[in-house]
């Protein structure tokens, strides 16, 4: 899973997009009038983005945003809210008839981003800025990882302090209009959630907020250091141990007592409408909760057959239940170090590394680095996430979870890192950021289906790749597979078709070989986010199908590197798109034989 994170360094010279009006002389007239409408609201659509969030504005150059926390206060967010509708409307009056075929992929992916972001309004999502896996507390301390190199960076970090108390009022004010409107996480699910809070309640000299304050750079007078070490020390002491001890009472007093006992977004209010929203946006096809459900219960089925082989290959004498007790249980499964675990992923993702020239024309510049999992997130998180950066002098992270280590068992791990490194999420992202002719609502934007689809097709191609000779890692990638078809079902089930948690559960862990840790933390993250996990295999699945058409139809004259590259060359797309982008490869590449 990709993780997107808004960008927290300096990127200059970037506008809102590089494109420039069409000039061949097959152009209409038409299409350069409504090229230039749909730039002039491309451009609004990314002032927007930037009016939104302060670091990410000055991450891209805005020196005006310096040392400023997102405005979230009921006045701040309807204005956004009302210029996005605005921008709708102005798009959805074009004549898109008219538009060439880069401008109407454009126009296709702003009304989506568009209209997601006022669905999620309109549905009062705001109420909710906190889940099973974490919220705005934990996030918000990324704050204290930023660029430190001139006393300016240090002032303006300063002020982000000093704007902590404001930030956290409004976002426990939302959480307090959840709880009246009855829209909050499933009680069941925020069980030991206090933990991340905990966990930035520690002296000031071991708290992440001043850890700033304990490095400067080598040219910063001794003045300096000592009085920005001062006003870091107070600000930690007086203004943020006191709020995240605040939000500690609050949510374990107020809040989490109040939640809601059912776990089904269809309970929710107008909840039926928002789920069935989010399986169209996270699919970005138009299918019902129904039609994922039985495709997701076909892919269980296919699925569990192959694991049976391998089962059968290993001659282990016993049933599936038993066998997935061994693989949960046996020592030789799971490493005894956090060091371990961590070079196990950094020796599979350099075998990785070395498989891409045989598979792609096209290579990122932009390398990866392999950390754990914040260690304040780390005990309700996945098992692995991707963390991406837009800087030019930062790598993107693959993060491995190395918080109890007897659930993390090694025979997934190639499965897992093929997934959130290479070929997978930094590949495809590494790449989607290279694209400078694409609009930056493009470069900077994540669409699951596409993204999540491209990871587990990522799984899937270890396989040609020579990974999996062992028959337990193998079955570590069916059971990767399995869990993502197994999400279709119980995601559905949950959440549409009156499944109780247990009932998730039990489906998820007779079915796969996850740790039982890792099946209740997913079974939370699904309940907390509705519909995200359908992205994987429908994804997966559309890829899949367009590699076996332009295999059928090139025959021998298919380049497996040219395909990927073409499934690639637009950075992330909805389906529909992408089935159009191979439409147009395989026409091309049979006009060149």
């Amino acid at each position: 899973m990709y993780k997107y994170l808004l960008p927290s360094v300096l990127v200059l010279g970037l506008s809102a997009c590089q494109t420039t009006t069409p000039t061949t002389p097959d152009v209409t007239t038409q299409q350069v009038v409504t090229h230039s409408q749909l730039q002039s609201i491309i451009d609004a659509a990314w002032q927007i983005s930037l009016d939104a969030s302060p670091s990410f504005a000055y991450s891209l150059g805005d020196k005006t945003a310096a040392g400023k926390l997102q405005d979230l206060s009921p006045a701040a967010l309807d204005a956004l809210d009302q210029r996005k509708q605005q921008l709708l409307k102005r798009l959805q009056q074009i004549d898109s008839s008219s538009y060439s075929k880069e401008d109407a992929i454009n126009a296709q992916i702003l009304q989506a981003q568009l209209q997601n972001d006022v669905d999620q309004y309109r549905y009062k999502d705001h109420y909710m800025p906190i889940s099973a896996e974490g919220g705005f507390h934990a996030y918000i301390a990324s704050i204290a990882k930023g660029r430190f190199a001139k006393v300016e960076d240090y002032q303006n970090y300063i002020k982000q302090l000093q704007a902590m108390p404001d930030y956290f009022e409004q976002q426990t004010y939302w959480l307090q209009q959840g709880l009246a409107a009855g829209i909050t996480p499933a009680k069941a699910t925020l069980k030991g959630f206090e933990t991340s809070i905990t966990a930035f309640i520690v002296p000031v000299e071991e708290s992440g907020y001043f850890k700033p304050f304990t490095q400067y750079p080598s040219h910063f007078s001794e003045a300096d250091k000592l009085h920005l070490t001062e006003q870091g020390r107070t600000l930690v002491q007086d203004t943020v141990l006191p709020q995240y001890q605040a939000f500690f009472d609050f949510i374990t007093t107020e809040y989490i007592p109040n939640t809601r006992e059912s776990i089904a977004t269809y309970d929710l209010p107008d909840g039926e409408a928002f789920y069935e929203n989010r399986v169209r946006y996270y699919t970005t096809l138009d299918m019902t909760s129904d039609e994922v459900h039985q495709l997701g219960l076909q892919e269980v089925k296919r699925i569990r057959a192959e694991m049976q082989q391998i089962i059968k290959e290993v001659e282990f004498n016993g049933s599936f239940a038993e066998f997935l007790h061994f693989l949960r249980t046996d020592p030789q499964f799971y490493p005894e170090t956090a060091e371990e675990l961590l070079k196990e992923a950094a020796y599979i993702a350099k075998q990785a590394d070395a498989m891409l020239p045989k598979y792609f024309g096209k290579l990122p510049r932009q390398p990866y680095g392999i950390e754990p999992v914040p260690a304040e997130i780390a005990p309700k998180y996945t098992t692995g996430r991707y963390s991406g950066s837009n800087r030019a002098d930062e790598p993107g992270y693959y993060w491995v979870n190395t918080y109890a280590l007897d659930k993390r068992p090694l025979y997934e791990m190639e499965a897992l890192t093929l997934h959130e490194a290479v070929p997978g999420h930094h590949l495809q992202i590494a790449l989607n950021q290279e694209l400078t002719d694409l609009p930056n609502f493009r470069r900077y934007s994540y669409i699951s289906a596409f993204g999540e689809g491209w990871g587990l097709y990522s799984e899937y191609l270890g396989l040609e790749a020579g990974f999996y000779q062992d028959p337990y890692s193998n079955f570590g990638r069916l059971t990767y597979e399995m869990w993502r078809a197994a999400r279709l079902v119980v995601d559905t089930g949950m959440h549409a078709k009156g499944w109780s948690r247990q009932q998730a559960i039990d489906f998820m862990a007779s079915n796969t070989a996850l740790s039982m840790h890792n099946v209740n933390t997913e079974i939370d993250r699904y309940i907390n986010w509705p519909g995200q996990a359908l992205s994987y295999k429908i994804g997966e699945l559309t890829i899949k199908r367009l590699r076996a058409q332009a295999e059928d139809e090139l025959g021998e004259n298919f380049d497996i590197r040219a395909f990927h590259d073409a499934i690639l060359a637009n950075g992330s797309v909805p389906m529909s798109v992408l089935e159009q982008q191979i439409k147009d490869f395989i026409a091309a590449q049979k006009a060149e034989i």
